[in-house]
Order: C-alpha cells, then sequence, then structure tokens
C-alpha cells in the first residue's frame, strides 16, 4: 500500500508542472520567438530541458525510449490486472511500435546506424541508470503496487520526451522529414501523457485519495530541475536517455 499510495502522490505533483509543458507542446502561441541557441556540449535546451543538437544522437534517444516504452508496456501486460493499465500498456505498444518504425525507416533513409546511446553528461548517466532501476523494479512488481508505480513512471516519463522533443524542434533546426516526425511527436507525446495521467487517476480514485487532474492542478513545479529527464523521486517510464538495450 505505501508503494501504491507513494506513485499516486508522486504524479500528483509531476501533473502540476507537467500540464504547462504539455499544452506549450500543442500551443504555438506559447513557442519563444527566438530558436534557443544550442548548449554547452552540443546540447539544445527548452525549459530546461536537453536534447543533443546531432541528428543521430537525438535519433538514437527516440529510438531508445521506443524501445523502453514497448518493453514496460510488455511488462504491464504481464503484471498487472487492471483491465485501464492493460489497454494503457496495449496502445503504448501500438503506438511505440509504429513511431519506431517510422524513424528507423527515416535513419536508414540518411545512412545512419543507431547506437546504444551514450550519456553526454552527469546527468544523462543519472537519468540512464534511474530509467534501468525503474524497469527492472516493474520486472518484479505485480498488481497495484505494479499499477501505480508504472503509471506514475509514465506520467514522468512523457513529460521528459515532450520536454526533450520540444528542445530539438526549436533548437536544432530541422527540416523535412525530421521537422514532420518533430511537429508529430510534439502532437503525439501530450496525448499519450493525457492517457496515462487519466489512468493513474483512475487508480487513485479507486483506492480513495484523489486522483482527478481537477484536483491536482494547483501546484507548481520548476521546469529547470528536470534536466535531461532527472527523476523526481526515481520513478521514470522510460525516458530519451533509458538504460535498457536497444532492440
Amino acid at each position: 500500500m505505501k508503494r501504491t499510495l507513494h506513485g499516486v502522490t508522486l504524479a500528483a505533483a509531476l501533473f502540476t508542472g507537467g500540464v504547462s509543458l504539455a499544452q506549450s507542446a500543442t500551443s504555438p502561441s506559447t513557442m519563444p520567438a527566438t530558436k534557443p541557441m544550442a548548449a554547452k556540449g552540443g546540447m539544445v535546451e527548452y525549459k530546461g530541458f536537453m536534447a543533443p543538437a546531432d541528428e543521430k544522437a537525438f535519433l538514437e534517444r527516440l529510438h531508445h525510449i521506443n524501445q523502453t516504452e514497448i518493453l514496460q508496456a510488455q511488462l504491464a501486460q504481464k503484471n498487472s490486472q487492471n483491465p485501464d493499465v492493460k489497454s494503457y500498456a496495449d496502445n503504448m505498444i501500438k503506438m511505440h511500435t509504429d513511431a519506431d518504425q517510422k524513424l528507423m525507416t527515416y535513419a536508414t533513409g540518411k545512412k545512419l546506424k543507431l547506437a546504444e546511446p551514450k550519456p553526454m553528461d552527469e546527468m544523462e548517466r543519472k537519468a540512464m541508470a534511474a530509467t534501468k532501476a525503474d524497469t527492472a523494479k516493474l520486472e518484479v512488481l505485480k498488481g497495484p503496487p505494479f499499477d501505480s508505480c508504472y503509471m506514475a513512471g509514465q506520467v514522468s516519463a512523457h513529460d521528459m520526451a515532450i520536454g526533450k522533443v520540444m528542445a530539438a524542434k526549436q533548437g536544432m533546426g530541422a527540416t523535412g522529414e525530421m521537422a514532420t516526425m518533430l511537429d508529430t511527436l510534439s502532437k503525439e507525446l501530450p496525448q499519450h501523457r493525457q492517457m496515462a495521467y487519466t489512468a493513474l487517476g483512475k487508480l487513485g480514485s479507486a483506492m480513495g485519495v484523489g486522483g482527478s487532474g481537477a484536483d491536482m492542478q494547483g501546484g507548481s513545479m520548476d521546469h529547470g530541475s528536470m534536466n535531461h529527464g532527472a527523476t523526481p523521486g526515481g520513478a521514470t517510464g522510460g525516458t530519451m536517455g533509458g538504460g535498457t538495450k536497444t532492440k
């Protein structure tokens, strides 16, 4: 029960900070008027979230998040008994499999051989280690403890993914197919995040601890503290720099 309550409480905190980020990803009026400059070490930044400025390095992280999402969703199908969690996981497998196929087709056309992403700095190294640890934890959890850990992690992971995509979208100067891919992700990822939050809210309501979006919109979070997908409370579901092996 403590694990379950912790997961729902964590998501409540993440929601208050992540909702504005998800809205900014789908609202052009919130975009900065000027393009951010590449940060030190070949990174680009958006509201404290960082992404590689190099196309190949960024694609490796996109590929990795897709693979991590698919892996964790497969664990949900096996370790959860909750129909809402299972339905969400099924959607994630379908959506991220489709996204990954498009990504790999693009990379092949550009003659880019994607490898396991390597951390560009200490912050990203810690994020990768945290994602690997979270996946290991999901492998052993069952039932309600799994559900709360997985769904809270999904809210967090999609916040990080949205931030990284927005950083790349505004800082990489992408054109053509890459620009189209980033535009699509900036619309789809907030939808994935909302799906995760809705499922998590149902878990909280079933436990009698609240969880509706209306109940959780009163706080705030500083996005600058979440660089590179750093994991508040260690509950990520699949940040761009995660630690499972690329398939």
